[in-house]
């Protein structure tokens, strides 16, 4: 479904990501690990469209896509949760829902408002509220609710739990393992590197933009000394 073939992406001179190779099939759900300032949110933001690839291709579905604007991205089916969620805060819950919902290019819309409201029944609670008066589990919660109501056939999950209370993470962790079993293929980012091998099939890891490690991910977590190496275990 997704290939990104030998990456480079620079931040003015900064070279960030060198020669990086990702693929991501239908179904299949993939991690994305890496301490701190490793490159992943680079790497994000360049499949997304945000930064410019200095070279390398990404394809979507074998058709080239490099350098398409995140606009484009995103209706020819990605759905991205940022890192900082990037909810409008001037809209209520059910306007920031509602302002993205459609079908999926494939013409299904098995996310409807409904079936969001069913998956965050506290967003129900939430309806009429702005998004600068909830809380960050709540913002987060809506993030992941528009992504869904675009009906995506990926989802690009950047730090979704950071900064939440245990359980609105646990919640958010229960909610990613539905979107997988649902079909849609998910790339998920998180600090919390053992929560995204259990949750995933496969897994890459980033050391100063370069993947130094790849495999299934019980493979890889069953891979201490490499964890330790590069994860700061």
């Amino acid at each position: 479904m997704l290939q990104m073939q030998a990456i480079n992406t620079y931040y003015g001179e900064s070279h960030i990501l060198h020669g990086v190779d990702l693929k991501i099939a239908p179904g299949q759900s993939v991690g994305l690990l890496g301490r701190n300032g490793m490159g992943k949110t680079t790497l994000i933001r360049t499949l997304m469209g945000y930064v410019p690839a200095s070279s390398g291709r990404i394809n979507w579905k074998d058709k080239d896509v490099t350098g398409q604007a995140p606009e484009r991205m995103a209706r020819m089916g990605i759905g991205y949760v940022p890192e900082g969620r990037g909810i409008f805060p001037n809209l209520s819950v059910r306007e920031n829902l509602v302002m993205s919902a459609r079908r999926g290019n494939n013409g299904r819309q098995d996310w409807t408002y409904e079936r969001v409201l069913d998956t965050f029944p506290r967003l129900r609670e939430r309806l009429d509220h702005g998004g600068q008066q909830l809380s960050g589990g709540e913002q987060q919660m809506v993030a992941i609710g528009r992504a869904l109501m675009t009906n995506p056939e990926l989802m690009v999950l950047d730090e979704a739990t950071e900064g939440l209370a245990p359980l609105i993470v646990k919640e958010i962790w229960r909610v990613i393992r539905q979107i997988a079993e649902s079909g849609i293929s998910t790339l998920i980012v998180d600090r919390n590197f053992r929560a995204v091998l259990a949750q995933t099939d496969q897994a890459v890891v980033l050391e100063k933009g370069r993947i130094v490690l790849a495999g299934q991910s019980d493979m890889l977590a069953a891979s201490e000394d490499s964890l330790k190496q590069y994860l700061g275990v």
